[in-house]
């Protein structure tokens, strides 16, 4: 089967050209270095089955980071190239393109967002950009498809490059006469958004619109929380809760109801409280965490397609650098807030191993997942900010002082950012809500399975009396170090497994408003779920992941501790 390998720079819309070229379920983002790894799809183009491979964007065949190594790979692959071009950034990306005609295999140039060019005064000679590279130019609108048929309907007529290999300095003088030769740019007036785009990157002005941005983020993520729980979530489990009381009567007292059910509350099932695995098993991640989930990510997704990201990255370039990364660093920090499992495999867009480890120590440390935030709002909702504020004011504390002591004590480089800004553009709403719907599939398989494997352990450990003998021989520690009773033990094993679901564990241990705060600091600090260690474990190795994970131990007991003593006052 003949293979076709999308090759082109970072946020230039080319896995959205392969979402149209093949129909997969691929995500795509407005931001640089979205694709890390590469995607598989087949298609039938021109009566022939192929199979499309979309690479990780690259600025050269000379990789500086893991993502172009992984370009580089994935070329040797290819049959046929589909070099998909930014026709607003012409001269930047043709470097790429000669680069990957030195290789002489058959390609084919898809000069994309073709209709920004064309607003901005951006003038292109196709016939003659044709000449002077001896390959095929099909001019594309990705997002629209505009095209993308065209592009299709010549992939025949793709051929070798006849570059012949040169240095860098004389590849750049050929790129600067051919954008010379085909390019003209026609004086326009500047638009709205050009004038937005340029408050949005200046520090007086991009600060507070970063602010503003933020805040109605999370206000839209609890806007579409709560009013999925409120009109779908809740009123389903509502029309659940007969089935299950029904299915507790049958069962009757013993360890199957206690598994199954959990622990009845004045003869009633709770579905926070009862820990059964039909119950709070279901309950949880489905009408507690899915909700914000859902919502969160698809506030990420159109910040993402709209290309405000990359703005962000550059006013908090200054910050991460002081924490031993660069403005990169802030998307780990917003995909872990969805959940911490895409958010440290982002952490490739670093360059060095010491920008890596930080961010994936700190990730892990004090960034918490939708699903943990939703938890954490859900428990301490009643006690109000006054115990809602310390707890996240401590985990951003955390992270800045950390980033600061290991940027010190880390040996290791942390280069410049190199950030290409790209246009704003209106997002499209089906390739928003197809992102949305794929990360939370991904949430339900993913995640779904580990808290119902939590619950059902716990249960299993509670049944057999293994909790209550750790909680007496941990009992000492968590009471004189961290003002909690023993039972917290099972709380923290819990954590192991799903954050999510062991803040709600410690509902039933009537814990009083400042242990709950005590409580939950520690459980977001000490250690990540398991789906985020096993993930770490892969990218830093065994020994990075060990200190790592110390680390984190170490912070949450001291952490809180100090809390303790401080509250207790």
């Amino acid at each position: 089967m003949k293979r076709i390998v999308l090759m082109g720079n970072p946020n230039i819309g080319k896995s959205v050209v392969f979402s149209r070229l093949t129909g997969a379920n691929v995500i795509t983002s407005n931001y640089p270095g979205t694709t890390v790894d590469f995607s598989r799809g087949r298609a039938c183009l021109n009566g022939e089955l192929v199979e499309l491979i979309d690479a990780p964007g690259t600025y050269s065949l000379q990789p500086t980071s893991r993502a172009e190594e992984g370009a580089v790979e994935v070329l040797g692959w290819a049959d046929l190239v589909i070099n998909v071009v930014d026709a607003t950034n012409l001269e930047r990306n043709l470097f790429l393109t000669l680069q990957l005609l030195e290789r002489k295999k058959p390609m084919i140039v898809a000069l994309n967002i073709w209709d920004e060019a064309q607003h901005s005064g951006i003038q292109i000679d196709l016939r003659g950009l044709e000449q002077r590279l001896q390959v095929p130019v099909v001019p594309t609108v990705a997002l629209t498809g505009e095209g993308i048929k065209d592009l299709v309907s010549r992939l025949p007529e793709a051929r070798p490059g006849l570059v012949a290999p040169c240095s860098d300095e004389e590849r750049w003088i050929e790129v600067g006469r051919i954008t010379l030769e085909v390019q003209k740019l026609v004086h326009r007036h500047p638009s709205a958004w050009s004038r937005l785009s340029q408050a949005t990157i200046r520090p007086y002005t991009g600060l507070p619109i970063a602010v503003l941005v933020i805040l109605l983020c999370f206000w839209l993520v609890r806007l579409t929380g709560e009013g999925l729980i409120a009109y779908i979530f809740g009123p389903l489990f509502e029309l659940y809760r007969p089935l299950i009381a029904a299915l507790s009567d049958k069962l009757g007292p013993g360890i199957l109801q206690e598994v199954l059910i959990g622990r009845l509350i004045n003869g009633e099932i709770d579905y926070v409280q009862s820990m059964g695995a039909l119950t709070t098993g279901l309950y949880v991640p489905f009408a507690m965490v899915l909700p914000y989930i859902a919502g969160f990510y698809f506030t990420l997704a159109l910040l993402e397609d709209s290309g405000y990201l990359p703005r962000l990255a550059t006013l908090s370039d200054n910050l991460f650098h002081k924490l031993g990364m660069h403005g990169y660093g802030i998307v780990p920090v917003f995909l872990g807030l969805g959940c911490n499992v895409p958010g440290i495999l982002s952490t490739r867009l670093l360059e060095t191993r010491k920008q890596r480890f930080i961010s994936v120590t700190l990730l892990g440390l004090a960034v918490p997942c939708t699903a943990k935030t939703a938890m954490i709002i859900g428990v301490l909702g009643p006690y109000g900010a006054r115990a809602m504020v310390p707890v996240f004011l401590t985990l951003a504390a955390v992270y800045v002082a950390m980033g600061l002591i290991l940027n010190r004590f880390v040996k290791g480089e942390s280069p410049e950012l190199f950030l290409e800004i790209p246009p704003y553009r209106r997002p499209s709403m089906r390739m928003v809500l197809k992102k949305t719907w794929m990360r939370v599939r991904w949430f339900i398989s993913e995640a779904v399975p580990f808290l119902l494997l939590g619950v059902l352990l716990v249960n299993l450990l509670y049944a057999l009396g293994v909790i209550e003998r750790l909680g007496y021989a941990f009992a000492p520690f968590m009471e004189g170090w961290l003002g909690l009773p023993g039972e917290a033990v099972a709380v923290l094993m819990v954590g192991f497994l799903r954050k999510d679901l062991a803040v709600g564990m410690l509902l039933p241990l009537g814990l009083t408003g400042s242990q709950l705060v005590v409580a939950i600091t520690v459980l977001s600090l000490y250690f990540p779920c398991v789906a985020t260690f096993a993930v770490i474990w892969k990218e830093l190795g065994i020994r990075d992941t060990t200190i790592s994970t110390a680390i984190m131990v170490v912070t949450a007991l001291a952490v809180g501790g100090s809390m303790h003593f401080i509250l207790m006052r």
